[in-house]
Order: structure tokens, then sequence, then C-alpha cells
């Protein structure tokens, strides 16, 4: 997920350079969601991982 979100941010650039403002703010937003989603994933996927690893030792 986080792989996607690198991948639209420099499509975004790219399309900023190249002078498509509108499809390059709308690249750049799925970006942000895709990121702030990966670390909303990772932060829970650890806290789930201290609360198992807590319970078997």
């Amino acid at each position: 997920m986080l792989r996607y979100a690198i991948i639209f941010a420099v499509v975004a650039l790219v399309l900023g350079v190249l002078g498509f403002g509108g499809l390059a703010g709308a690249f750049m937003d799925i970006a942000k969601v895709l990121f702030w989603l990966a670390v909303i994933v990772a932060v829970a996927l650890f806290v789930l991982g201290l609360t198992v690893y807590k319970k078997v030792t």
C-alpha cells in the first residue's frame, strides 16, 4: 500500500511538471489517503502484535 502511495506521488509530480494541475492534485490526494491508510494499518498491526506477544509469554 505504501508502494502505491509513492507511485501515485511520483506520477503527481510528473503531471505537475507537465502542466496537468487538476490531475496532479487528484493523484496527490490519492497518494495522501493511501499513505495515511498504510500508517493506520501499520500501527494497528503493531498494537495487535504487542497484545498477542504478551498473551503468549
